[in-house]
């Protein structure tokens, strides 16, 4: 993970040199490898020892917790960054100063990372009989052989899959607001921002609440509340007189896709996934849980410029109610298929 984090700090660095569009390709594929392969199983496996066997639930939802907590901070850091170094509005609508301040926020996260990753080299250690314990020696053929004969790992693709077209296709509110409620560019914005402060707060609390019980049953209940929630805006029934019943209606569905975001990790041990393949599943269950990342954006810009106005955002909300229900019927499996305690 320090790795990961120190090469990926590099390329940002690299950014700043302002490549040519060619380079600046394979800096975005560069960035995929330190971020997906070298980083991204092993921040979920770590966050499961973490964990334990009684707090799955509180560890992941402290990690999408914090994840989203970071994403706001680091968009006020930039914020603040060109606000310091543009000096007025009528040079940033002029283009003026721009390019320095974006820079300077790419320098500055980028050495956040760097910091991060000797943080995470020195303090994020197992005793070393644990990380002995834990570790696959060999990437074998058996154990991936093991980690497809798990009921588990298919599932959660099914599960990860819906849940993330769910959180892509929270991007759409600002549209709406400003397509449907008629909101200015100003309002409109806030109303992304608002999803940004709620995703922390849906981390945390739905953790400490799975971890009460199994944590599947708030993985089902997250998918029913992201259903009613996509139903209300596919009904039509929000109008820009609205402006309560709409801001109530985006904190429902963001609620039900936070929810199943926090948690469809934290079943890892509930599935009976062995500790030490975790890196195995994550990896397979990646490949096809994310595939949303490819056809998610894509697929809301077909329904919006196939119908445009309105019903578009009807169809997409209808997509998103039908992927919801998709990640329940698999969410229900789930919780009939395995009990709570899992092999480690």
């Amino acid at each position: 993970m320090a790795v990961a984090l120190w090469l990926t700090a590099l390329g940002g660095f690299y950014l700043t040199t302002s490549p040519p569009l060619h380079l600046l390709k394979v800096l975005y594929g560069y960035w995929g490898f330190t971020t997906i392969f070298l980083f991204w199983a092993a921040m979920i496996k770590a966050t499961r020892i973490w964990g334990g066997l009684e707090a799955q639930g509180k560890a992941f939802g402290f990690l999408d917790g914090g994840r989203g907590l970071v994403a706001a901070l680091f968009g006020t850091l930039g914020v603040v960054i060109f606000s310091l170094i543009i000096p007025s509005g009528e040079a940033l609508e002029s283009g003026a100063h721009s390019k320095e301040a974006f820079l300077h926020v790419i320098f500055i996260s980028s050495i956040i990372v760097f910091i991060v990753g000797i943080l995470t080299l020195f303090f994020l250690k197992l005793p070393q009989a644990d990380a002995v314990r834990y570790q696959v020696k060999t990437i074998s053929k058996a154990n991936l052989t093991t980690v497809l004969k798990l009921p588990a790992v298919w599932l959660l693709m099914i599960i990860i899959l819906c849940a993330y077209v769910g959180y892509k296709f929270t991007d759409i509110f600002s549209l709406y607001a400003k397509e449907v409620m008629n909101y200015n560019e100003v309002d409109a914005a806030k109303t992304g921002t608002y999803l940004l402060f709620i995703r922390p707060i849906v981390g945390v609390l739905i953790g400490f609440l799975a971890d009460r019980t199994r944590a599947s049953y708030y993985l089902v209940a997250g998918f029913g509340v992201a259903i009613i929630g996509a139903l209300l805006f596919a009904s039509n029934l929000i109008d820009p007189s609205m402006d309560l019943f709409f801001l109530l209606s985006v904190f429902l569905v963001a609620l039900g896709v936070y929810a199943a975001r926090v948690l469809y990790f934290a079943v890892l041990q509930e599935g009976n996934i062995p500790l030490k393949l975790t890196g195995t599943a994550v990896g397979v269950i990646s490949v096809i849980g994310y595939t949303p990342d490819i056809f998610a954006g894509p697929l809301m810009g077909y329904l919006l410029d196939n119908s445009p106005g309105r019903t578009g955002h009807q169809h997409v909300f209808i997509t998103l109610a039908l992927f919801s229900f998709a990640g329940l019927i698999a969410s229900l499996f789930f919780v009939r298929t395995h009990k709570k305690e899992a092999k480690n």
